[in-house]
């Protein structure tokens, strides 16, 4: 029996081959993303894996359906696996943003689900790091995420050689569009063909601008000028201030083909341009309205981080950790006698903080002793009953070898990881 395409099995180290997904890793990421989302004063929330398959139609039009897993429950209702986590952000904060002081500055880690052609950096299923920020209309807003965005790839060993933020506008786009367009009606369709300039043959590219009234001539010079409007500029400004200018840039290039981006809008690519974009994102100021159907009319924006290029691009610049699977005490049952005593200081050095593990049923003491070398112990404990019938614990050091014979009742002390309040 062999898994379903595009999706991944999580191992632990050590892995079982070069292309096995490691547990440990993902973990890592998300530890770094709650840590450093929680450094920036991001509140965690998730949602269901399953929503009404409006959600996403009525964000994304009905096209959006055919690279959903969707079909009808037993409720006879039309549902999806979520595809991305926006949406569901906005049913929720529309439905309860009375409870909570604005700004809301919200983050989640969803496993998100596409059925779509899998290629290098995308799969049919990945985690995602989502932060957003809800009821903020000042660029200051958007200087924060995207602060957010630097300081978690930087979190995780990245520099400013290793990736830059590619920071446009849909406002300025618009302003291009609205001053030289002959039919108003088709900015979508605009906005389209400039998504893929990188991605498409430049005679492809510019035949389909000139449909439209356009000269991919004009919108290489637009984008060559990169100048900054208003509100990006006060986004440069105040990521200057924070010593993260380095990192971001002006770069038209990017403008996001999702339909309801509304301002700023921003990718983080790998300088050397070997990756998909490491996380995208932007301005949604409409979303809220949309979804809740008018009643909700709530200013937001928010970017996405999935973990599949974010590992490709860590493994290539040699910044996975290294793992070391190891557990803190391995308790040897030498003495079957001995073994329910011995299952109390499992216990109790379990209640203070420590991993530890122990052999299930009997086993010769030589292969328990190698069961905690493979298990990278970093100390054995063993009781031994003495000619007297006193019970001792010989507590010995996996890495400086050093034995030390204490009472049963001096182990959890001396070994205690619990760290004081």
């Amino acid at each position: 029996m062999e898994r379903l395409p595009g999706f991944r099995d999580f191992y632990p180290e050590p892995l079982p081959s070069k292309e096995a997904w490691s547990a440990d890793l993902r973990q890592r990421l998300f530890d770094s993303w709650r840590t450093t989302a929680r450094r920036h004063g991001f509140r965690e929330y998730d949602g269901p894996p399953l929503e009404p398959l409006e959600l996403f139609t009525v964000k994304s039009g009905d096209e959006i359906v055919g690279q959903l897993y969707n079909f009808v429950d037993k409720g006879d209702r039309e549902i999806s696996l979520r595809p991305e986590m926006t949406p569901t952000l906005a049913r929720m904060a529309a439905a309860a943003e009375r409870q909570y002081k604005k700004p809301l500055k919200w983050f989640a880690i969803p496993q998100l689900f596409r059925y779509e052609r899998q290629q290098k950096g995308r799969l049919r299923e990945h985690f995602q790091f989502n932060a957003d920020i809800i009821g903020e209309a000042d660029p200051a807003a958007d200087a924060e995420l995207i602060a957010l965005l630097i300081n978690t790839l930087r979190e995780l060993g990245l520099t400013d050689a290793d990736f830059v933020v590619r920071l446009s506008s849909r406002l300025a786009w618009q302003e291009f569009y609205g001053e030289r367009a002959t039919e108003p009606g088709r900015s979508y369709e605009f906005f389209q063909i400039v998504d893929k300039l990188e991605r498409e043959a430049p005679e492809r590219s510019d035949a389909a601008l000139q449909a439209l009234g356009f000269s991919l001539e004009a919108v290489r010079e637009f984008i060559a000028a990169a100048r900054p409007t208003d509100d990006l500029k006060r986004i440069l400004d105040d990521l200057g201030a924070r010593g993260l200018g380095a990192f971001v840039k002006v770069d038209y290039l990017v403008i996001r083909g999702l339909a309801y981006y509304t301002g700023p809008v921003f990718e983080a690519f790998d300088r050397k341009g070997e990756f998909r974009a490491i996380a995208g994102g932007g301005r949604y100021d409409n979303l809220l309205k949309l979804i809740s159907g008018g009643r909700v009319d709530l200013p937001a924006l928010g970017f996405g981080m999935g973990d599949v290029v974010l590992t490709e691009l860590l493994k290539a610049r040699g910044l996975v950790p290294a793992v070391v699977a190891g557990i803190d005490v391995c308790v040897l049952v030498e003495d079957e006698g001995l073994r329910l005593a011995s299952l109390r200081v499992v216990q109790q050095l379990r209640e203070t903080g420590c991993a530890v593990d122990y052999s299930l049923t009997s086993m010769k003491p030589d292969k328990q002793f190698k069961r905690a070398v493979e298990l990278g112990a970093a100390h054995t404990v063993r009781l031994v009953r003495g000619e007297d019938g006193a019970i001792s614990a010989r507590v010995k050091n996996l890495r400086t070898r050093e034995e030390q014979v204490l009472s049963p009742d001096a182990v959890v002390p001396a070994l205690s990881v619990r760290h004081p309040a």
